[in-house]
């Protein structure tokens, strides 16, 4: 018995003794992929190096885990941006008019402004001719709101800007279209007229009829016209008097339709633009004018070359755009062929002189 429980002690003493080794460490665990059991590449080790350092440079893109060494970045899904519209973006074909375009042009179509005088070729008496000028230039003040130039202020201007007149233009346009464009009217009216008097029982009498004539102040044009002729009208004090009110009835009863008129053939003759004209002096090679033309067309509708000299080249644009900002895509186009120095000479209605300062 005692034998047994000595044999009994040493082998619980050797039970413990083996309980007590530690058992060796676990395998690593396979990974995901049983494929990629070769160490990370340096694209792995770029990668966690710039999760560690911050995402690395601004401007730099890390390769994804896996990714073959060298293979370009794939940049994060963003939502494509709707095209910007740009002045190099064509614009559309003639009598196709944008939004903004069509707000433009009923804008202008709403303010036009026009000088009215009387055809100088018809032999009418100045007094009359005044009388017919001035009523017509009543309508627009009155029912239209309109700035004018009278009747004596055009008599004025055609003795003082003779010298102007013939420096700008040379002659080449008649000289009340000079002054209609120098005033910044849209349209020029010229009113011909003829008037019938009679007398019958120591009253005066008088008819009238005639026509005004539109015409486009850039072009120098004909629109159209606008016929009208008044009832016979009675005055108890003189043939004069009869005569002058005949002439105010007939102009300011005709005034509405002209307008009217005006605007829808204003409009009609647009679909190409609002044309402005434009003449460089000390124009450098042709080359660079080709420049500037092309840089030109890629802000407005059309740019049409009149002709080319060493002195000066003359332009014709086309744009719905106002004056400020046909000077502008001027100087942006000059910058862009080169033409830094070029500057305005003067501004008369929708023509422009710029000089290129060579």
């Amino acid at each position: 018995m005692k034998q047994r429980a000595i044999l009994a002690a040493i082998l619980a003493a050797f039970f413990l003794l083996s309980g007590c080794v530690s058992a060796p460490p676990p395998a690593p665990a396979a990974p995901a992929d049983s494929g990629s059991s070769a160490p990370a590449s340096s694209a792995d080790k770029d990668r966690a190096k710039a999760l560690v350092q911050g995402g690395g440079d601004a401007g730099s893109q890390v390769p994804p885990v896996g990714a073959p060494v060298g293979a370009p970045a794939s940049s994060p899904a963003t939502p494509a941006a709707a095209p910007a519209a740009t002045a190099d973006v064509p614009p559309p074909p003639p009598g196709k008019l944008t939004p903004e375009e069509e707000v433009f042009l009923q804008n202008y179509l709403a303010r036009l402004n026009y000088m009215v005088y009387y055809d100088e070729d018809a032999g009418i008496e100045k007094i009359y001719a005044k009388t017919a000028v001035n009523q017509a230039n009543r309508y627009l003040i009155e029912r239209m709101g309109l700035s004018v130039l009278d009747f004596d202020q055009v008599e004025k201007n055609k003795k003082d800007q003779q010298a102007a007149y013939q420096s700008e233009t040379g002659g080449a346009i008649d000289l009340i279209q000079y002054l209609a464009q120098k005033y910044n009217a849209d349209a020029y009216v010229e009113l011909s007229f003829t008037a019938t008097p009679s007398a019958s029982g120591g009253r005066f009498y008088a008819t009238a009829q005639g026509s005004m004539k539109i015409f486009d102040t850039s072009t120098g044009t004909l629109l159209g016209s606008v016929a009208f002729q008044s009832p016979q009208v009675m005055n108890p004090v003189s043939q004069e008097s009869a005569i002058s009110n005949a002439l105010a009835a007939s102009v300011w009863n005709a005034m509405p339709k002209m307008t009217e008129q005006a605007k829808a053939l204003i409009q009609g003759s647009l679909a190409r633009g609002i044309r402005y004209e434009l003449t460089v002096q000390n124009t450098p090679d042709s080359k660079a004018m080709s420049d500037f033309r092309r840089a030109l067309a890629r802000q407005v509708r059309e740019v049409e070359q009149v002709s080319y000299s060493a002195a000066e080249t003359k332009l014709f644009v086309y744009t719905f755009q106002s004056r400020d900002k046909v000077e502008d895509a001027v100087y942006a186009a000059a910058e862009r062929a080169g033409m830094r120095d070029l500057y305005l000479v003067f501004n008369r209605g929708k023509a422009f002189t710029f000089n290129t300062g060579r």
